[in-house]
């Protein structure tokens, strides 16, 4: 059969039976109804599920199904559905292999950037959530939020770019291991910048301290002024500003004094040897009674800690309720003045450090120490009367001292 024969022959057939890329035309409007039925179908579902997760959503308060409604309804665009039409509608027709090929490829290409939007879409969602929940709208957690979102969609987008060009068929490899190399460089060469970086990140989230907060880190001690992205930096007591790079920050011990919810108190009374008995006994119950006299004080303990070297020490320890160190002050003052308005009343002296020096003659005996007890109950006229009488050297003699601590 000639062209000219074969040319009529087809214009003499009904117009379903043309033949455009080896399917009839009957078949490719079978797979146009199959295509149009297919993305009406993903619209309604769509659509409806949508509708219902918003009805859930106003009933709930949790976070999942709100991020579900608005992937479904904003997150899905019509073209991806449109693509999954036309790939449904192509099952029906017998492509060449190219072209199918071709399509398939689509297809993926379409897929891959649905599931990158959602996962875009993702991070901002709960990133937000998470600095929202732990610092609100400070200039520090906005600044750690467009920190991270960055790092994370620069991430997410480099996957994409790779599995896209794997997708249509190029070969990956030598660009992968150039992009491991080059992120060795760059992360060997910003080792700093990226771990102050990351710290940043983690005082926002796990909020060690905020602005506003009184710490003391190390030898330093003032307010927290600014959280940045890569230094904080602290107002000192004597008013200068503090700057430290957020992950030396983060190795050190940082004593948050802001997050007290009272004040431990611990302080000490040095009493004189020799006083009474009686009045030792009576310190305990005397300096309780002034603590607890003042506002807003747990009194804990009151003990004869030790016997010391030169006193003997009474130990007390109290709290505070209210953590303000001016009302600390306050406090602590006041009770020193009642316990020294106390002491002068009941006679009881309050002790010092002292040194007793013995001038002995050489080559005459020493005489035996008095023990502690020796020297508790007699007063010091009776010490002194018990002594062995000192003789003044001869002319030119030697004196050598010997001194002990009492």
């Amino acid at each position: 059969m000639t062209g000219d024969t074969a040319f009529l022959a087809l214009a003499a057939a009904p117009f379903t039976r043309w033949l455009i890329l080896g399917n009839p035309v009957w078949r490719w409007l079978v797979a146009l109804g199959v295509a149009l039925l297919t993305l009406a179908l993903l619209k309604l579902a769509r659509d409806r599920l949508a509708a219902r997760l918003a009805v859930l959503a106003g009933r709930t308060g949790t976070a999942w199904d709100d991020f579900l409604v608005e992937l479904l309804q904003r997150r899905t665009g019509t073209l991806t559905l449109l693509v999954l039409a036309v790939w449904a509608g192509s099952q029906v027709l017998a492509l060449p292999e190219p072209l199918a090929f071709r399509l398939r490829q689509i297809v993926g290409l379409a897929l891959i950037l649905q599931v990158a939007l959602w996962a875009n879409y993702a991070i901002g969602f709960f990133l937000s959530r998470a600095f929202q929940e732990r610092g609100g709208e400070d200039e520090e957690v906005a600044a750690a939020l467009a920190a991270a979102q960055l790092l994370s969609r620069v991430g997410l987008w480099t996957l994409v770019i790779l599995v896209v060009l794997r997708q249509l068929g190029m070969d990956i490899t030598a660009l992968v291991a150039g992009l491991g190399i080059a992120g060795i460089a760059v992360g060997l060469a910003l080792q700093n910048v990226l771990g102050d970086l990351f710290a940043s990140l983690s005082i926002v989230l796990d909020k060690p301290f905020v602005v506003g907060d009184f710490i003391v880190v190390d030898n330093f001690v003032g307010t927290v002024q600014h959280v940045g992205i890569k230094t904080t930096r602290v107002r000192a007591l004597t008013g200068e500003e503090v700057v430290f790079a957020n992950a030396d920050l983060l190795k050190s011990r940082i004593r948050n004094m802001k997050r007290m919810t009272e004040r431990r108190v611990e302080f000490r009374i040095r009493v004189a040897y020799g006083t009474p008995v009686q009045q030792l006994e009576r310190i305990p119950a005397m300096v309780r009674e002034i603590i607890e006299s003042q506002p807003h004080v747990r009194f804990d303990r009151g003990h004869l800690k030790q016997l010391g070297d030169s006193a003997l020490i009474f130990e007390f320890v109290y709290f505070v309720t209210d953590p303000d160190y001016l009302l600390y002050m306050d406090i602590q003052q006041a009770i020193n003045l009642a316990i020294y308005r106390r002491f002068a009343e009941e006679g009881i002296p309050f002790a010092f450090p002292t040194q007793t020096v013995h001038v002995v003659e050489e080559g005459a005996e020493v005489p035996a120490k008095a023990t502690a007890s020796d020297l508790v109950a007699a007063p010091r006229g009776a010490a002194e009367a018990a002594a062995p009488p000192r003789e003044e050297p001869a002319s030119g003699s030697a004196r050598r001292p010997s001194a002990e601590q009492g």
